[in-house]
């Protein structure tokens, strides 16, 4: 089967973070696992900051996408979703502010974080481990009863807008001593725990998103399920229900089933011999 080339759009955008604005009419899919989608909609209600941990690609960026979306239909509800995705050089200037040279004249940019808070959107701080420590300090005042953020720089304390609302997660399968979430800072937070889905609303999940057949998405949640079996043979991280769609969009894009698992499962989880090995037995096991 011949592949369809089509061409995108190359040109460069600039970094920083990603904003999206809302509509309830838009809310991107989700299926539920539990009650996250109850618990996020009464922490949002109560102006909770909600801190999501789990695995790799189990699904948290897009239940905020999602929530996010189906909030915005509220009367008082947030008009934008600002992500950023933290890293080891994130500072707290990347997230307030700074002032910059424009022209002939020195003005204030607001950070992501400033904009949110100003103009009542929810702010996703992903993976905010990977932050510095000084960094992830300056989240406690809008983490609590004040909903309040400090901008020392210009000397102005601004309350957090009605809709503002922030959000956190990580990964703790990943943090070791040096990157771990303070407990001065996970106590200001209400917890939603993520794993991966079930079989059969993985089975769902692949079948929507890949647009795949049933049978065969059942056979990639299969992939899975056993995948994740061999952490206990020292695989460090389970294959993640993105990799399993991965694996769907590229079969349905007329990859031979096997091969598809090969480059989007085995190769993408370790570089490691006997796992691959391992792996690789039960891809061929699946899709012999």
């Amino acid at each position: 089967m011949g592949i369809e080339l089509k061409k995108f759009d190359t040109r460069s955008r600039a970094e920083g973070p990603e904003v999206k604005h809302l509509d309830p009419a838009n809310a991107p899919y989700y299926l539920p696992i539990g009650d996250e989608v109850q618990i996020f909609g009464a922490a949002y209600n109560a102006r909770l900051p909600v801190l999501l941990k789990g695995p790799t690609g189990c699904g948290k960026t897009r239940f905020v996408e999602h929530m996010a979306h189906q909030l915005a239909a509220l009367e008082s509800g947030p008009n934008e979703l600002i992500t950023v995705a933290c890293h080891e050089d994130l500072t707290g200037s990347d997230l307030v502010g700074r002032f910059l040279i424009q022209a002939d004249e020195t003005v204030w940019v607001d950070g992501p974080l400033t904009q949110a808070v100003r103009r009542g959107a929810i702010c996703y701080l992903d993976e905010v481990v990977e932050a510095r420590k000084d960094t992830t300090v300056l989240i406690h005042p809008l983490s609590d009863h004040r909903r309040i953020l400090p901008i020392e720089k210009r000397g102005e304390t601004i309350e957090a807008h009605e809709g503002f609302l922030l959000v956190i997660s990580y990964n703790p399968g990943y943090q070791s001593i040096q990157k771990n979430l303070k407990h001065s800072t996970r106590q200001r937070f209400v917890t939603i725990e993520f794993d991966y889905p079930p079989a059969d609303k993985e089975v769902d999940i692949i079948a929507h998103e890949s647009g795949l057949d049933r049978d065969m998405a059942m056979q990639l949640a299969v992939l899975g399920e056993k995948v994740r079996n061999l952490k206990a043979s020292g695989l460090e991280e389970g294959v993640s229900t993105r990799l399993l769609i991965y694996a769907g969009e590229l079969i349905r894009q007329g990859i031979e089933p096997r091969r598809a698992a090969t480059v989007a499962v085995t190769w993408s989880l370790t570089d490691e011999s006997d796992s691959k090995r391992a792996i690789d037995e039960v891809v061929k096991a699946i899709f012999p």
